[in-house]
Order: C-alpha cells, then sequence, then structure tokens
C-alpha cells in the first residue's frame, strides 16, 4: 500500500512540475508577437548539442527500464484492466472526433483556434460530419472520414502545407476511421501513433526555431520557469514535447508515460481555458487511446533489433538523426 501511495506522489509531483513544459504547445494560439527566425548558430547551441545527447543516452536506457516497470505487480494489475477496454477505443476515437468537431463548430474554428470558419458551406460540412460519426454504422464513419479529409484540404489550400503540417494527426484519424473493418483495420492505430508523434515533433521545432513567441507567453502568462531564463526554458519546452513525439513515432510510449502526459496536457488548461480546451481536445483523444491501447497492436520500428546492445544504439542515433532532419526542414522552409 505505501508502494502504491509513493507512486501515486510522485507521479502527481512530476506533473505539477512537467506541466508549464507542454502549456504552450501551439504557440501561435496565445501570442500576437511576429514570428522572427532565429539564425541557425543560435539554436545550435553548445547547450542545445549537450541535451541532444543527454536525453538520447536517456532515451537509450529507457528501452531497458521500461520492460522492467511493465513487470511491476500493480503496473500488470492496470494491464489487465484496460486490456478489457480495447474494443472500445474505436468508438473512442470516432465519437471523440464527433465531440471535438462540435466544440469546434460552436466556436467558429475549423481544426485549431487559429482557423476561423470563413463561409456557411464550410459549417454546414462540418456538421453534417458530426452527424455521420454520431451514426452506428461503419459506412457513415467512412463517410464522414472522407469529408473530414476535404475540409483538411480546404484548410490547406488556405494556410498552406508548412502551416497544417501541425494538424497532421488529422490525416491518421482519417486513415484509422476509414480502414475500419477492413482487411487493413490493423494498420489504424500504428497509423495513428505515427502520425501523431510526426505532429508533436513538428510543433516542438517551432520554439526553436521561433523562441521569441514562446518567451512572449511566459511573460504574458507569468509561466513558471523554475528558476530557468525565459530562453533556457524554451529550449527544455520543446525538448520535452519533441521526445514525446518520438517516444510515439518509436513505440517506446507505454500506458504510464501516456498517462503522464494527458495529465500534463489537462493541466494546461488551467493557464490557458477554453482556446485549451478547443485546440487540444483531440489530442486528449488520442492520448486516451493511447492509454487503453498501449502498444500491443503496435510493432514498433525499434523491434527491428534483438539485442539489448543494438536496441540501445538504434534509438540513440536515430533520436539525434530524427531531431537534426526535422529542425533542418522545418529552419529550410519556415
Amino acid at each position: 500500500m505505501k508502494k502504491r501511495k509513493a507512486i501515486v506522489v510522485i507521479l502527481f509531483v512530476f506533473v505539477m512540475v512537467c506541466s508549464p513544459f507542454l502549456v504552450d504547445a501551439h504557440v501561435k494560439w496565445f501570442t500576437e508577437v511576429t514570428s522572427e527566425k532565429e539564425e541557425v548558430e543560435n539554436i545550435l547551441s553548445p547547450m542545445f548539442i549537450s541535451i541532444t545527447l543527454l536525453i538520447a543516452a536517456l532515451l537509450a536506457v529507457l528501452t531497458q527500464l521500461l520492460p522492467i516497470l511493465d513487470n511491476i505487480p500493480i503496473t500488470k494489475k492496470i494491464d489487465g484492466f484496460l486490456d478489457k477496454y480495447r474494443k472500445s477505443s474505436r468508438y473512442i476515437l470516432k465519437y471523440g472526433t464527433a465531440l471535438a468537431f462540435l466544440i469546434q463548430v460552436l466556436s467558429g474554428t475549423l481544426f485549431a483556434p487559429e482557423f476561423a470558419i470563413t463561409n456557411s458551406i464550410i459549417r454546414i460540412l462540418m456538421w453534417i460530419t458530426i452527424l455521420l460519426l454520431l451514426i452506428p454504422n461503419h459506412f457513415a464513419t467512412k463517410a464522414g472520414a472522407l469529408i473530414i479529409l476535404i475540409l483538411f484540404f480546404y484548410q490547406l489550400g488556405q494556410s498552406g502545407l508548412f502551416h497544417m503540417l501541425d494538424y497532421g494527426f488529422y490525416l491518421a484519424i482519417v486513415g484509422v476511421l476509414l480502414v475500419g473493418r477492413s482487411k487493413l483495420e490493423d494498420w489504424g492505430f500504428p497509423f495513428l501513433y505515427l502520425g501523431t508523434g510526426l505532429s508533436l515533433c513538428w510543433v516542438a521545432v517551432e520554439k526553436w526555431v521561433y523562441p521569441a513567441m514562446s518567451i512572449d507567453i511566459i511573460h504574458q502568462h507569468a509561466v513558471p520557469t523554475f528558476g530557468f531564463a525565459p530562453a533556457t526554458f524554451v529550449v527544455l519546452a520543446a525538448f520535452i514535447e519533441f521526445v514525446v513525439g518520438y517516444l510515439l513515432i518509436v513505440g517506446i510510449l507505454n500506458r504510464l508515460l501516456a498517462f503522464v502526459l494527458t495529465l500534463i496536457f489537462i493541466t494546461s488548461t488551467m493557464l490557458f481555458g477554453v482556446t485549451e480546451i478547443i485546440g487540444h481536445l483531440m489530442v486528449h483523444i488520442v492520448l486516451l487511446i493511447f492509454i487503453i491501447e498501449g502498444v500491443s497492436f503496435y510493432d514498433p520500428p525499434i523491434n527491428i533489433h534483438s539485442t539489448k546492445i543494438s536496441r540501445m544504439v538504434f534509438v540513440f542515433l536515430n533520436f539525434v538523426f530524427t531531431l537534426s532532419t526535422f529542425l533542418l526542414i522545418y529552419y529550410r522552409f519556415a
């Protein structure tokens, strides 16, 4: 009993300490500061490189630590309990998407608070999507998913590819809904993992390339930085978010980490209220699915390697490569 209480206390403290790191997940929602690209020499500072190598090493160790955590008796009990609800995952995604769209259309936005609905046709299509997703029929679900795809490409034409990459996880959601009750159904949730992970990584890089926007949010909303300088805190915040996305992509994010992450996102609502709810509700729903499903259905890339050393080397080098690639592409086209 004492061990359980200790675990709960540790998780609670971790969430309260880390919550400010992710509250500015989409900095464009909360600041009007003109985006100004940071010089690449300033981004690739000694601190940045040191943190990159340190995190890569920690992630390599994490690959060996998580199996131990998964074998703890209380963890096994929780896994057994959540396994019973896996059959509900697709319904959670289906009706959760309908709920997210309902809140968006009532607030006059599409996909995110920054995209205002500009004409009645879009509003009508959103209401049709909501109704189709609420119908307990997989053909209606597929039709609703197709309309979401149309709306995504519409907004893509309005905002551009670079901007819409922030919300690429909606394409993953469309994919899951479209392949339901088909031969490709098993590919749905892995695609959701990948799409959400890539979106989180992409959004994280924004804080490195345009740090002034995040710093402005810290000053405006009095976000606690725990003794760090605002500029340093922004760098750390971006690393936290990028790591979460990377964990999703490589399949290391287990139920425990997904649960902690969900609590962190929930606490961010305390600072930004309604705007945060509108913008991140869909992410909350996706993370809830991760908690229920775990990684049982997902054959992550790390499983290609069989030995402990090869897995650790893979995660270390792959993290450095992934971060470098995202930063290079974002900086080149920003």
